[in-house]
């Protein structure tokens, strides 16, 4: 799994962004200039580093936009097939919650639920009476 990618104008707000999530996960969290959806499993940008992704974006579903909730800003995001949008104003908690989802939504998934498909597929272990 890769890292967790923060391009924010509002440097201090990307640092704040940074301290709150290198204590709430293990992934590693870096500052960036220009993100890259290829080797993070989630990328964190605003409408002006939105801007600075190749279009189409490889993993759209990666990506967490922080903007001001206006028009043009929406607009882009679900053009690009961005899934996930919080608002400038919301409190960090918010950022790191929508953060937290996209990563573990980019996980593979290693423990899937059983079902009884799968259970009839499972040799059964022999066991002494």
């Amino acid at each position: 799994m890769g890292s967790i990618q923060l391009a924010l104008s509002d440097t201090a707000k990307a640092e704040a962004l940074r301290t709150v999530l290198a204590r709430s996960t293990q992934i590693p969290v870096q500052c960036v200039q220009r993100p890259e959806l290829e080797s993070a499993c989630a990328v964190v940008v605003d409408p002006a580093h939105l801007g600075l992704l190749p279009v189409p974006l490889s993993h759209p579903q990666r990506v967490v936009l922080v903007a001001q909730g206006d028009e043009e800003s929406l607009r882009e995001a679900w053009e690009l097939g961005v899934g996930s949008v919080v608002n400038e104003g919301d409190p960090v908690n918010t950022v790191v919650l929508a953060v937290l989802a996209v990563c573990l939504r980019a996980r593979p998934n290693r423990e899937q639920p059983e079902t009884p498909e799968t259970a009839k597929e499972r040799p059964r272990r022999e066991t002494s009476a």
